[in-house]
């Protein structure tokens, strides 16, 4: 019995000392063209996207959404770019796109190069799968916004949840910002780590991807507060204009302008 016992134990040790972040999920861009349709899809159209945006999100158009590897180098990086052209009824065109893989709870890391133009508002964040709490889609099951910025303050990131107690339109999202000052001039790594009673979100360089810590959101209260606790998915966009892109006016000079974005990978406790 006792050397059952033991074995047991060292089985309970080795387990232990194995487990940490797995990346269950990755997409490097290493190739010139399209993205890979295995994994991304594209939200599609205008009408103001629920913030009085100006641009149409196209389908798959490589203007607005391709992979371009770097000068002399194997290694790519996603282009996602807002252009000035007329397009269904619209002055602008931009991407918006949304991985097909979903995910509760995790690690997601994105090594991203952000534009700079008065009007822009680009975004890496979250939404759930579906609807599961309350009566609206949105805000009662919840958003994370890993990096928001705007192109009238580029050196700010900012950070943030909604949910359906705690949201813009109530005035009392959860939110905080740092600056970056070389947020557009060199890649930066943005993660969030998403666990069962806690949300946090970072951005770092290479060596060292949790410098700088942003946000922290604790789990309290009942889904009103916390919907996070089911299948959420990645989106990349550049939006124009807007109630908060659009609010110190748009340059419409500055087109065409893109993020790039040099890899998105997700790890899950294991």
């Amino acid at each position: 019995m006792k050397s059952y016992q033991v074995l047991i134990c060292v089985w309970c040790v080795v387990a232990f000392g194995e487990a940490g972040w797995v990346r269950v999920w990755e997409d490097n861009f290493d190739w010139n063209g399209g993205v890979d349709l295995n994994k991304w899809e594209f939200d599609v159209g205008g009408g103001g996207w629920g913030n009085n945006e100006e641009q149409y999100y196209t389908s798959n158009r490589r203007e607005n959404a391709r992979c371009e590897l770097f000068p002399g180098s194997a290694n790519g990086r996603l282009i996602i770019e807002a252009r000035k052209e007329n397009f269904d009824n619209r002055r602008f065109t931009s991407a918006r796109m949304k991985s097909k893989a979903k995910w509760t709870y995790g690690r997601l890391q994105i090594r991203a190069l952000l534009p700079t133009g008065r009007g822009l508002w680009p975004a890496l964040w979250m939404l759930p799968e579906r609807q599961n709490y309350g009566g609206a889609y949105w805000p009662d099951n919840g958003e994370i916004d890993l990096m928001e910025q705007v192109g009238y303050d580029p050196q700010r990131i900012h950070s943030t949840v909604h949910t359906k107690a705690n949201n813009h339109m109530l005035g009392n999202h959860p939110s905080n910002s740092v600056i970056v000052g070389d947020a557009t001039n060199n890649f930066k790594i943005y993660t969030l780590d998403w666990n069962v009673d806690k949300i946090e979100m970072f951005v770092g360089d290479e060596g060292n991807p949790f410098q700088t810590r942003i946000f922290i959101w604790n789990k309290h209260g009942d889904w009103t507060t916390w919907p996070f606790d089911k299948p959420f998915f990645v989106l990349l966009n550049i939006a124009v204009g807007g109630s908060w892109g659009g609010a110190q006016g748009l340059d419409e000079n500055i087109f065409p302008r893109r993020m790039e974005i040099d890899w998105v990978y997700y790890y899950q406790w294991r």
